[in-house]
């Protein structure tokens, strides 16, 4: 297989123009001719760079606005020709078809535009049809054909040339038409899940996902598995999107823990007061919320300090010194919040392998979107879970009705409930978890376990009573049988917050009502798995 081949003649035709300057220079020096379409030759032209269009190519004008231009067997020949093929050559010879040696194309900005909420006809028309078609015919004949669609690889193109004489090797032109075919996938499979909510087709038959690169990770859950890391273009707030200010690089672990805090932490909103979110492996060991960022931090960490160790801290608020001060009291992980002082940022500089993220806001936690998991041989698809309630939304079912302070406490649990493993069962009081049993196979072992933790951070804090004494509950599903609630009750709980829906609801609501709680349903389920 030909090794190094030498670029004579370059296509450029790109919507993104940053750097393209100062490679078309660099290979005009070098003594590659220069084809390029529409706005891209003129730009190349005012510079002082010597290009022929497409037009003239082709022997056809742009057409159509624009739709055909690049739609030609003088462009697509000279791109899919293979050059030690006597029949492809004496093709060429008969029809007048010259050799592209570099393509260069980067696509429509379609997502941009979706993502700007552009009407449908202006999302249509910034479908890209002749770029994909030539890149993917770069990409297949990548034997003779160097294809670039990012402008990241301009310099690595350039260096090739430089190393090479002008030319650039097997190896190079592989890896360049491995990323042209993902590239035309992850813009297809825009297209289609945007098509896919236009016409509010649920289930596609095909469905795919696409992402970015954003860093190659040290290794996966476990040091011998390894893995990547991808962004998807989203620009939701968040561990994607965020500023990493020092500390390592962020583990696999680091990444989803980060992101499960961040989300958790956006269930309470800023204008109603900072609120905090400690996790350790997926599950919040405390959230609390106070009049300071400080105060809501440490009644987070109160619910379980011994968990919190090498935990991930979520705020809602930017970190600010006196909360920068507490939490380098013990070893963190991770920090993600909106923004950051210069003075909390001064007092993290001192823990060197703290890792500061900061972003420009929460995540829109009502925000729709997919979600999707794998299984052997395919993967699940769903909604994001993007449920709320407000006290309106909920269903008081025994004979007491909640206190105000019970509900505001009701609703903080089961915003939380919304973000713990199933089986969840949450204990909060006062505005901060006091307890949390999560993943359980059974919720009575859930109830059972939060309370106990409970139990046990009281005696470390040295208190008198435990820690749910006058506490409510929220359980993220119903509770099939009445040994569950009846556990929380002994632990203390005053309230109960569950969707209802179980065939043993009315036993239920008489234990309930037999220990003198107040229970409401909220005829919603958060599992979460």
């Amino acid at each position: 297989m030909t090794n190094l081949v030498p670029i004579g003649r370059a296509l450029i035709s790109v919507s993104d123009k940053s750097g393209l300057l100062d490679l078309a220079r660099a290979l005009h020096a070098q003594g590659v001719e220069l084809i390029s379409t529409g706005g891209t030759s003129g730009m190349l032209r005012t510079a002082g760079l010597p290009v022929r269009d497409v037009a003239d190519v082709t022997g056809f004008p742009e057409m159509m606005d624009g739709r055909v231009k690049t739609l030609h067997p003088a462009v697509h020949g000279g791109l899919l020709a293979l050059r030690d093929d006597d029949e492809h050559l004496v093709a060429m010879a008969a029809h007048g078809i010259e050799p592209i040696d570099l393509l260069i194309v980067n696509l429509y900005p379609f997502e941009e535009t979706v993502a700007k909420g552009a009407d449908h006809a202006t999302c249509i028309e910034n479908i890209d049809i002749g770029g994909p078609a030539m890149i993917r015919a770069a990409a297949k004949n990548h034997r003779f054909v160097a294809v670039v669609t990012d402008p990241s690889d301009y310099k690595p193109l350039l260096d090739q040339m430089a190393a090479h004489a002008g030319a650039c090797t097997l190896a190079f032109r592989q890896k360049l038409a491995l990323s042209a075919y993902a590239k035309t996938a992850a813009y297809d499979t825009a297209v289609s899940t945007w098509l896919a909510g236009e016409i509010k087709e649920p289930a596609p038959r095909h469905r795919s996902f696409a992402g970015k690169l954003a860093q190659t990770l040290r290794y996966g859950e476990n040091p011998h598995q390894s893995a990547a890391f991808y962004v998807d273009g989203s620009k939701r707030e968040g561990v994607a999107t965020a500023r990493q200010w020092q500390g390592k690089e962020l583990s696999y672990n680091n990444i989803n823990d980060t992101d499960a805090a961040f989300e958790l932490v956006a269930e309470f909103a800023p204008k109603e007061g900072p609120a905090c979110a400690i996790i350790k492996h997926a599950n919040p060991c405390g959230v609390g919320r106070a009049g300071t960022l400080r105060d809501a931090y440490l009644r987070a960490y109160q619910c379980d300090q011994t968990s919190a160790f090498g935990g991930i801290v979520a705020l809602n608020h930017p970190l600010d010194a006196e909360t920068a001060e507490e939490i380098v009291k013990i070893f963190t992980e991770v920090v993600i919040a909106p923004g950051a002082s210069d003075e909390a940022r001064a007092i993290f500089a001192t823990k060197k392998n703290l890792r500061l993220l900061t972003t420009n806001g929460l995540p829109d936690i009502r925000k729709g979107g997919l979600a999707f998991k794998q299984v052997g041989g395919g993967f699940l698809v769903q909604d994001r879970d993007a449920g709320y309630l407000s006290v309106t939304d909920l269903k008081v079912v025994t004979k007491r009705a909640p206190t105000e302070a019970e509900l505001a406490d009701l609703l903080f649990a089961w915003k939380v409930a919304k973000h713990v493993k199933s089986n969840a069962i949450v204990y909060v009081r006062d505005g901060a978890t006091v307890g949390v049993g999560a993943g359980q196979m059974s919720r009575v072992d859930s109830t059972r376990i939060a309370a106990r933790k409970a139990q046990d951070m009281a005696e470390a804090l040295g208190l008198s009573a435990p820690m749910t004494k006058g506490s409510v509950v929220a359980s993220d599903a119903f509770f099939p049988f009445p040994d569950g609630l009846l556990t929380a009750a002994e632990a203390g709980a005053t309230a109960v917050i569950q969707p209802g829906g179980s065939m043993n609801d009315q036993s239920v609501i008489d234990a309930a009502n037999d220990a003198g709680l107040a229970m409401v349903f909220t005829g919603m389920r958060h599992f979460r798995h």
